[in-house]
């Protein structure tokens, strides 16, 4: 059967080429992903600051909760923590006693503006500089190359590739802000790390004194320690006994490789980000690669029923037949499984660097290639192909050899019962889930979770019901074909008479429009109502905003200047708690905001539902709806969350609000949320004038001058607000133009093979007459019926989960929907199909009718 598989992929090349095409699409995408998934798995930068020492131990870079699975199994499930958690400086000499610890260093540090001029100074790869203790510089392998240790509250030490980017030298002034207006200090030296590198991270070194006018107040603890073991101690007993040390003081050891984790926590972040995406984009593209081989193979199948209905006939078994499809099927898709992992590669690369700019991952993320990726995904691309062969030829190969040859004369009319009733359940389902949907109209998560199951019973639905769904909008269709003419007559009757043969085309335009419009229509709905949002809940007339965060100094100033009824500033990150949806637990990250309670209701209407957020403390918060929805809370419950370092949270709910997309989803008290984030800075401060107050634009401007970078706007920018929305929104983008290149494949195919087939009915026509302009036009309404039938049946399956969506997101039935989104979709869709159709016409056309007629199937 091999030797005859192998016979058939070389005769029928054409046939296979665009399951091949779409196998190696598929190879080239999971490998991607693959590698990406592994990156975020493995990733870790060699240590720089931490290079030298043994041990490193620093706060826990993810929360770890116990959850419920929908059976009542317990099980830990962790989420990444934006922010840094700061050990107590008492931990130290617990280190310190530990049997092996030779010596504890500990390390202490915050991000800082360089200033030269107004414009900030970045390190290489466009991050802000860090400033640390001098007597952190032994855990690391920077050294003194110039000048002298820095001495006393004025000197700081910077390294050579910073002092270079801004026009330092020994003995310089050099402004640093933190959370401070600019402080001024002399450049005392220079450090270089060991063998000449550049570092990742820009570093400056000063003493206790210096870095206490840098570091706030507020920012107690120490970023992390490192620890020395004594000469012939075995590091990892020595990290296992810190370990136990450790128990129930939020800290983490890091050895090894993994040191650099500790050192650069952003890696952290972007790593895990990457797995998710990673793990988001395969499985889409996976579930839509099956569902385009199985198109694509069965419409090769069905185009050689003759050939197949004479196997039958001349004695081969249904297991010959499946053997030699799935031997075909399996030769193909290992040639494009192998042949896309160059392309997989190339598809990493530019997916990082697509990540990068958009923040998702760190500027300087470079992923970790290896054989198991791509291994994996040339199995899985062997076994896709498997089974859709599979499930493609089960007709063909268990069909009795009598009625083979009797259906291969001509197209069967009439779904199998199976299909049929398939067909039944999945609509009575499909209904079910809406109606339910619609029930649940105030749940923010069933909504969601109902509205994607429901574009997948949809789409399901269409495949299984295509013929028949082609019939009927074609029939409505073909009276209006038949009033244009002769060739409109022509295209009527064939479309007519050939509806199994559109159903092939009609199918994927219809998943493609559904999929893509829903997918589309639901990110920009969603974008919308945030900007709606910001834009109703600002009720402050000023805004001061900065590059990289505003000193929380500035809404206290801001807050004493005359003709100000209140100020604030706004703090944002994120929170962690346990959500549920059906009955099955997972942790959830949550975006959090914190504004001083003072001025909340003067600066943000936040549109309450319930409660009272007057009420808000350090000891209280407030939810939005979408936030009640996940935790299962309401006013008057008790909130159990992990803040954005890690630190237990236990406070009552006080008020549910509704403009948690524009804003967050958690609100807290500024000083509290404020206290757990790394940089302790302000994302804005808001402003707001008292009624008749005059100036208060030119005094804030004032106020700004002393703090370069800061600007003084009239509103908050719905684009800062909701960049992490864009950047996601952007993911589902690219999703949907994945779904469109796939279909893509299957619509050029289904259409060119449809085409070819009808070379002899061309041929007839044209001896009977019809002259080449007349064909053309017949197959430009052919096309065009294909286009308008798909995409009308595609539009009317997007509406339901759309509706769902928009209910959930706006309260409305009504999504948000630019043209734009319809240009794309619809466009490039209706481009392909006629595309399809048109060329191989085209190149029929040119053959001879009287050579066409005699040519062989």
């Amino acid at each position: 059967m091999l030797s005859l598989a192998l016979a058939t992929l070389r005769a029928r090349r054409g046939a296979f080429a665009a399951s091949f095409v779409a196998l190696m699409l598929a190879s080239a995408v999971i490998s991607a992903c693959g590698v990406l998934l592994e990156s975020g798995l493995r990733s870790a930068l060699p240590p720089e600051r931490y290079e030298k020492a043994s041990v490193i131990v620093a706060g826990g870079q993810k929360a770890e909760l116990d959850v419920k699975s929908a059976d009542g199994f317990t099980y830990r499930s962790s989420q990444p923590l934006p922010e840094r958690f700061r050990l107590p400086a008492s931990l130290g000499d617990d280190l310190a006693a530990v049997d092996g610890v030779a010596s504890v260093v500990a390390d202490r540090g915050a991000t800082v503006r360089l200033l030269d001029g107004d414009r900030a100074v970045t390190g290489h790869n466009g991050a802000s500089p860090q400033v640390h203790n001098w007597e952190g510089l032994g855990l690391g392998g920077f050294r003194l190359a110039a000048g002298h240790r820095p001495r006393g509250a004025q000197e700081v030490v910077l390294d050579s590739d910073l002092a270079a980017r801004s026009g330092l030298k020994v003995g310089s002034s050099v402004r640093l802000m933190t959370v401070s207006a600019p402080v001024t200090f002399e450049v005392a030296g220079l450090v270089t790390l060991d063998g000449g590198r550049t570092p990742r991270q820009s570093v400056l070194f000063a003493a206790d004194a210096a870095l206490d006018r840098l570091i706030p107040a507020t920012a107690d603890g120490v970023d992390a320690f490192g620890v020395f073991t004594t000469p012939g101690t075995s590091r990892s007993s020595v990290a296992a006994a810190i370990e136990r040390t450790l128990t129930d003081k939020h800290g983490a050891v890091y050895t090894g490789g993994d040191r650099g984790r500790a050192e650069f926590a952003d890696v952290a972040v972007g790593a895990a980000n990457v797995v998710d995406l990673a793990t988001a984009i395969g499985g889409n593209v996976l579930l839509v690669a099956v569902f385009v081989v199985c198109a694509t193979t069965s419409l090769a199948i069905r185009h050689r029923r003759r050939e197949l209905a004479l196997l039958r006939a001349i004695g081969t078994t249904p297991r010959q037949m499946y053997g030699m499809i799935a031997s075909e099927s399996a030769a193909a898709g290992m040639v494009a499984g192998v042949i896309a992992c160059p392309l997989g590669a190339g598809v990493v690369y530019w997916l990082s660097a697509q990540f990068a700019g958009r923040g998702i991952v760190p500027p300087d993320f470079r992923p970790v290639i290896g054989p198991l990726p791509f291994l994996i995904a040339v199995a899985s691309t062997v076994v896709t192909a498997v089974a859709a062969a599979f499930v493609a030829s089960r007709r063909a190969a268990r069909i009795r050899p009598t009625e083979a040859l009797g259906e291969s004369a001509a197209e069967p009319t009439r779904l199998g019962r199976g299909r049929a009733v398939t067909g039944a359940v999945l609509v009575v389902l499909s209904v079910a889930v809406f109606g339910l949907g619609m029930g649940y109209r105030a749940d923010f998560l069933t909504l969601v979770g109902l509205a994607n199951s429901l574009v997948l019973l949809l789409a399901i639905t269409a495949a299984v019901l295509g013929p028949p769904l082609t019939r009927t909008a074609i029939g409505l269709l073909a009276p209006l074909l038949s009033r244009t003419g002769v060739t409109g007559w022509l295209a009527a009757v064939n479309s007519r008479s050939g509806a199994a043969r559109l159903a092939g085309a009609v199918t994927p335009l219809i998943l493609a429009v559904s999929f893509g419009a829903t997918v589309v229509f639901t990110q920009t709905t969603q974008l919308s109502e945030s900007a709606d949002e910001i834009r109703a809940g600002t009720v402050a007339d000023h805004v001061l905003t900065g590059p990289t965060g505003i000193s929380p100094q500035l809404a206290y100033k801001a807050a004493e200047l005359r003709g100000v009824a209140a100020a604030t500033g706004l703090v944002r990150t994120k929170a962690v708690g346990v959500g549920s949806l059906l009955g099955e637990q997972e942790t959830v990250s949550l975006s959090a905001q914190g504004v001083q309670p003072r001025a909340l209701t003067d600066t943000l209407d936040l549109d309450v539902r319930q409660g009272d957020l007057s009420a808000l403390s350090q000891e209280t918060v407030a939810i939005s709806t979408t936030a009640a929805s996940w935790l299962g809370l309401d006013v008057g419950a008790q909130a159990h969350l992990r803040l954005g370092d890690g630190t237990a949270f236990e406070g009552k709910v006080i008020a549910v609000y509704g403009r948690g997309f524009g804003f967050a989803d958690l609100t807290f008290d500024h000083d509290l949320l404020l206290s757990h984030t790394t940089d302790r800075v302000d994302q804005s401060v808001l402003v707001r004038s008292a009624p008749g107050a005059t100036g208060i634009g030119r005094q804030l401007s004032a106020l700004a001058h002393d703090y370069p970078g800061t600007t003084v706007t009239g509103a908050l920018a719905a684009d800062d607000q909701v960049e992490e929305q864009r950047a996601t929104a952007w993911v589902n983008y690219l999703v949907v133009g994945l779904i469109i290149a796939y279909t893509a494949i299957t619509i050029i195919n289904t259409q060119a093979m449809n085409t070819t087939a009808r070379r002899r009915e061309f041929a007839l026509l044209r001896l009977t007459g019809t002259n080449r302009s007349q064909m053309l036009g017949m197959m430009r309404r052919e096309s065009l019926a294909v286009v308008v039938v798909g995409a009308a049946l595609g539009v009317l399956l997007s509406v339901p989960p759309l509706v769902l969506v928009a209910t959930a997101l706006t309260g409305g039935p009504w999504p948000t929907v630019p043209v734009w989104g319809w240009l794309a979709v619809l466009g490039s869709t209706a481009v392909l199909s006629v595309a399809g159709t048109m060329l191989p016409t085209r190149w029929m056309l040119r053959a001879r009718p009287v050579d066409a007629i005699g040519v062989k199937e």
